[in-house]
């Protein structure tokens, strides 16, 4: 599944002049946000195969998790890239 279609490739919405540090900047906050991805994809698996959750629920919480991660990531983005 993986991010919403807006969000893979935010870049190309900057002059080609600064795509480059875009994308160098975007893999650094893709990482950092890594290891929030797989507590989150962890502990659903747990709550999932634990009962507490239905697979709806369990696709709706994911759906709505990739949303926030990917917005999140797309205004730590845009501050970064607002510096000089």
């Amino acid at each position: 599944m993986g991010t919403p279609a807006w969000a893979e490739k935010p870049c190309d919405d900057y002059p080609v002049a600064k795509q480059a540090r875009c994308t160098t900047l975007w893999k650094e906050i893709n990482d950092a946000q890594a290891q929030e991805v797989i507590t989150f994809g962890l502990k659903q698996l747990t709550r999932r195969q634990a009962g507490e959750i239905t697979q709806e629920q369990h696709m709706q919480q994911n759906f709505a998790f990739i949303k926030e991660s990917a917005d999140k990531r797309l205004k730590l983005l845009a501050e970064r890239m607002a510096k000089p």
